[in-house]
């Protein structure tokens, strides 16, 4: 299986019958993102976002093994960066390496 990340705006622009169930389970779960009326564009994320689906996704997201990615999945630390409906899991890329790159400054804040 070829690794699959596409943007938010190309996605936006697929008709719904062509979506795969996971895409449509996507915007469903980031319509808060979509809604310009709600949050002042500052704050909006840029519409070009990287996406990652599955655990593979998240393993070559941070070339790991699949096993190390459930680990990163389970820990709890990229959670802010992933919407999952049932089993399919969506990750946005870019927040994701951003979640965890605060969390390893975090940890070595502490160590020292």
């Amino acid at each position: 299986m070829e690794k699959k990340i596409i943007s938010l705006e190309k996605l936006l622009q697929t008709p719904v019958c062509m979506m795969s169930g996971e895409e449509l389970a996507f915007l469903f779960n980031n319509l808060d993102v979509l809604d310009k009326d709600k949050k002042p564009e500052s704050s909006m994320p840029s519409p070009d976002r990287k996406l990652a689906y599955g655990i593979k996704g998240i393993a070559e997201t941070f070339g790991c093994s699949i096993p190390t990615a459930n680990r990163i999945k389970k820990s709890g630390v990229i959670d802010k960066a992933i919407s999952q409906l049932g089993r399919k899991i969506v990750i946005d890329v870019d927040m994701a390496l951003e979640l965890a790159a605060e969390r390893k400054e975090d940890l070595r804040g502490n160590l020292h």
